[in-house]
């Protein structure tokens, strides 16, 4: 009797105890397939919901931070843009009603930014199936498995963030060694 080969949108999920083995090459092509497929999905996701990826990305920050409202220069730090850039994405979100902003009860210089309960509801209706469908796979998952995922993640995502920042760097170094008078090369130029 010959099987039923299963649906492309049918996760089949292995046991806890039946995890196929991997070498560290094919767990970074996964990896980059997952990056790859999240740029793109956040593409779509942000034109649906009538933003730019770069105010989706502010916007999850906010989510995130809950009631401990972030300011502006806390957002900018972690969408790594200025805190002009930051500026120009807060008025863009509080136009479209994404966002208000709220003066720091302890300093009112400053300014908290609190997401829109309009907006949170259009954002979860359409994250949560999939944030529903993450969760499940996570449940597939033993307690010692999500934390050694939940490691990772931290990890990788701590040496993203080091080495864009040292590519920065470099890139200051390079601008301020001098570039007397001409142009850098342009690769094929």
């Amino acid at each position: 009797m010959s099987k039923e080969p299963a649906m492309p949108d049918e996760a089949v999920e292995p046991e806890a105890g039946d995890r196929p083995t991997a070498t560290p090459a094919q767990a970074l092509s996964a990896m980059d397939d997952l990056i790859a497929g999240s740029m793109v999905g956040q593409q779509e996701m942000a034109q649906r919901l009538g933003v730019n990826v770069t105010d989706l990305t502010t916007f999850a920050y906010v989510l995130q931070a809950g009631e401990d409202l972030l300011t502006a220069g806390e957002l900018a730090t972690r969408v790594h843009v200025t805190t002009g850039a930051v500026t120009g994405i807060l008025n863009r979100l509080e136009r479209a009603g994404w966002i208000t902003r709220r003066a720091d009860p302890t300093d009112r210089r400053r300014v908290r930014v609190a997401a829109e309960p309009e907006a949170v509801a259009r954002v979860l209706a359409l994250y949560g199936p999939y944030y529903e469908r993450l969760t499940a796979l996570f449940a597939s998952y033993s307690p010692d498995e999500i934390a050694v995922l939940t490691d990772w993640f931290r990890r990788a995502t701590e040496l993203a963030n080091a080495y864009r920042e040292e590519l920065r760097g470099q890139e200051r170094g390079a601008r301020g060694a001098g570039n007397e008078g001409g142009s850098p090369e342009t690769p094929g130029g």
